[in-house]
């Protein structure tokens, strides 16, 4: 099956996280290539903070919000939707999500074509005829994704997720730590879910270790909630007379290119690892309550011993022998003086 170039293309891709977001990344990339612009829209939930995340992308145009404040849940939801991608004039619509709910609106929007997975009910509304096999049905996005793009025979352009950085925040960064001196190591304190928290105790062990033993400066990273975890982490390094620059409730954009900037990331499984990884920067993911990710040669998973399980079965130096391996590798690959 062949796609002809569309005109106005936007893209809804609804799951929340960052790191939703980040494993669409060549998805979305491809689907751009597909347009006479080499550029989409995305429709997309406030949280994931795409408009942040892909400031820099020159893939993405316009990101529109599916926000319940807006009245788009439930069936007037839907009409309410429906007059919002009519107003945008789209000739084209993906769906990187099985719900028929959002392919309604688009056929309710007299969107020409509508494409996606051909899950449940899709099929019905969908102007191409693709379905998923079933065994498709709770497949990983990733996968869900690259079954879709196969089908059309649409080549993605990039093996893993890459992400750019705005040239602006790369200068605030460099501006605001210019007294922290390189390497920079990025310590990741968030955590989605209580059983993917490593916890203060540990992280402070791990920085205290780093900044005692290793050239440079360790950051404490998080979002605006991690900041009662950050302050304790920093309160137990200076007790200890250890020392970490703050980098929490940064915007996202400059998050990215503090990443960009690290030699390294260390940080419980999350959606900033997975930006970390799309950046090309080394992430030391601690996969004590949830599975390894397995989609990017950036992601270095750190597990439980064998027989063990649970984040506190990982020790400071399990991930200490982790960074030393990975940080000799690092050094091995940069060039000679």
């Amino acid at each position: 099956m062949t796609l002809a170039l569309s005109g106005r293309t936007l893209i809804v891709q609804p799951l929340p996280g960052i790191g939703d977001m980040v494993w669409h990344l060549p998805h979305i990339h491809a689907i751009a290539a597909t347009t006479m612009t080499g550029q989409v829209d995305i429709l997309t939930k406030p949280r994931s903070q795409a408009d942040r995340l892909l400031s820099a992308d020159p893939c993405v145009g316009r990101i529109l919000w599916l926000e319940r404040d807006a009245g788009h849940a439930g069936v007037r939801g839907v009409f309410r939707l429906a007059a919002l991608l009519r107003r945008a004039n789209y000739q084209r619509v993906w769906f990187l999500h099985a719900s028929a709910r959002y392919v309604l609106a688009a056929w309710l929007a007299r969107i020409s074509e509508r494409i996606g997975y051909g899950i449940g009910l899709q099929p019905w509304l969908l102007s191409t005829p693709v379905k998923l096999p079933a065994e498709f049905r709770h497949a990983s996005p990733i996968v869900r994704g690259d079954a879709l793009l196969d089908i059309l025979g649409i080549p993605r352009l990039e093996p893993e997720p890459r992400l750019p950085v705005l040239a602006a925040a790369r200068c605030a960064v460099a501006e605001r730590f210019a007294d922290w001196p390189q390497p920079w190591i990025a310590l990741g304190i968030g955590s989605s879910e209580p059983w993917k928290q490593w916890g203060a105790m540990r992280f402070t062990e791990l920085a205290l270790a780093l900044s005692r033993h290793h050239a440079g400066s360790v950051f404490i990273v998080g979002g605006p909630g991690e900041r009662a975890l950050a302050d304790e982490i920093l309160r137990r390094m200076q007790d200890s007379g250890g020392v970490a620059a703050d980098a929490v409730a940064l915007p996202l954009e400059q998050t990215a290119a503090l990443f960009a900037s690290s030699r390294c990331y260390i940080g419980n499984d999350t959606g900033v690892l997975n930006m970390a990884a799309a950046l090309r920067t080394p992430a030391l993911g601690l996969f004590g309550g949830s599975l390894p990710l397995t989609h990017s040669r950036f992601i270095h998973a750190i597990t439980p011993p064998a027989g063990q399980s649970g984040m506190t079965a990982i020790t400071v130096a399990r991930v200490l022998e982790a960074f030393v391996r990975i940080d000799q590798e690092i050094a091995d690959d940069e060039p000679s003086a």
